[in-house]
């Protein structure tokens, strides 16, 4: 099994969820985060003030996967979170050592 974690534009979630959908991922959790990386932030102009925004508005995505399918997942949700500009974000693959659906007990790849 495998983590998935993804770090994307906001206004790209639905695409992201629409295309994971169509190759059978069943569920993900998402969370709004703030960071940076390589974009660094950037600067804001409120009441003629300019004030720095540090942090980055992002989703992030948590999917757990059978191994099989993390590969077409990985380039799926590549393909759908691009924007071809800087602060697309990233993606981090785990191994995922056990998985308890806690409603039915259920572990491991039948969890998922």
């Amino acid at each position: 099994m495998k983590f998935i974690i993804a770090a994307i534009k906001p206004f790209r979630l639905e695409a992201v969820r629409e295309a994971l959908s169509d190759i059978g991922v069943r569920g993900m959790m998402v969370s709004e985060i703030k960071g940076f990386g390589a974009q660094s932030g950037h600067t804001e102009i409120y009441r003629g003030a300019e004030y720095a925004v540090n942090y980055v508005p992002k989703i992030k995505l948590e999917i757990a996967v059978s191994a099989d399918i993390a590969d077409a997942v990985l380039e799926t949700l590549t393909k759908a979170a691009r924007t071809d500009k800087i602060g697309d974000g990233k993606i981090f693959v785990l191994d995922l050592q056990q998985a308890v659906r806690v409603r039915t007990g259920e572990t491991n790849e039948e969890a998922l």
